[in-house]
């Protein structure tokens, strides 16, 4: 099994490609559908996949945590993902699918692991309402493979708010307004739980969000303002001035839309902030490289917020609509 993740480290390479790989896996098959159900997960993200050890319950922890498990020293909180999602499954999940998000390193307990795919973020796709509706809003991407199974990326970061409480709402009651009015931040992220995350520390900062869930919907809305600013005889960074982006994203990533907004001269003057639980050395080295302006790791709202003022009040900001 170790062979499976053999020089993930490598595999950096793809960053800034709007190339992914995923590793597929099941949670078994659900007794009430009857089906086996196809899920993803950026390789990224995975540090190891491993027989799942003696788990060793601990208290007042949500349903779907089992308890901890001991990783070199390092206790780790096990997820079993398909009683996270309401799945009735009487299959054993043996596999433990050990994943680090923002320096935080927990387990999701599967049923079985399948193989590595490597494709085109492109073909990642907004998952259909009723998929999302069926799922409670877990699913942030879905692609189908040639032998016509449907893979289905899961939100995360809203199973590890839910679960570890990341994003609780004291973390909010410390920041400052920024205290200038008419600043407008687009935002782009697949997940709700990122997205609700970013809207909370924009209102606290009383600065007006544009929303999109991924690079291309951002894209397509920069477009539109700035055809908007030409038509006006008045420059893009008059209307935005700021742009936040995630890292993963369907149809488009974070990268993709950064060198796109870089290489555009009508976003001149507009810093991009990546936003990104990708918070390892070499992706915030691959998105200065590209022109980043920042990066800061999610679920750290005072830090988000810090940024945020000090890129937009800084001296050569852009000033905002009248």
């Amino acid at each position: 099994m170790s062979e499976l993740l053999k020089n993930i480290d490598a595999r950096t390479r793809l960053a800034g490609t709007n190339k992914l790989e995923i590793l597929l896996f099941s949670l078994g098959t659900d007794t009430r559908t009857g089906r086996e159900e196809t899920f993803g997960i950026n390789v990224f993200k995975v540090r190891e996949v491993m027989r799942t050890p003696q788990v060793t319950a601990a208290p007042d922890m949500p349903a779907a945590v089992k308890g901890m498990v001991s990783l070199r020293g390092i206790l780790v909180p096990v997820v079993d993902l398909a009683d996270f999602i309401g799945m009735q499954t009487e299959t054993p999940r043996e596999i433990m699918i050990v994943t680090e998000y923002n320096g935080h390193t927990q387990g999701f307990l599967v049923q079985s692991v399948d193989t590595i795919l490597r494709l085109d973020w492109a073909r990642m796709r907004v998952p259909p309402e009723m998929l999302t509706a069926n799922l409670g809003g877990l699913v942030t991407a879905v692609t189908e493979l040639q032998d016509n199974r449907l893979v289905m990326m899961l939100d995360v970061e809203r199973i590890l708010s839910e679960t570890a409480k990341y994003d609780d709402d004291m973390v909010f009651a410390t920041i400052q307004p920024l205290g200038k009015e008419g600043m407008t931040v687009l935002y782009a992220d697949d997940s709700s739980v990122a997205r609700g995350q970013i809207e909370k520390t924009l209102n606290v900062l009383g600065i007006r969000g544009i929303s999109a869930m991924n690079g291309r919907q951002a894209w397509d809305e920069l477009q539109k303002i700035a055809s908007y600013a030409d038509a006006s005889h008045r420059p893009v960074k008059e209307f935005v001035q700021l742009i936040l982006t995630d890292v993963e994203m369907p149809e488009m990533d974070g990268y993709i839309l950064t060198k796109n907004i870089k290489s555009d001269s009508r976003f001149n003057g507009i810093p991009v902030l990546m936003h990104s639980s990708l918070s390892s050395m070499s992706n915030m080295q691959l998105g200065k490289s590209i022109g980043v302006d920042e990066y800061v790791p999610k679920f750290e709202a005072q830090r988000l917020a810090e940024t945020l003022s000090r890129l937009l009040l800084r001296d050569d900001a852009a000033e905002p609509a009248a």
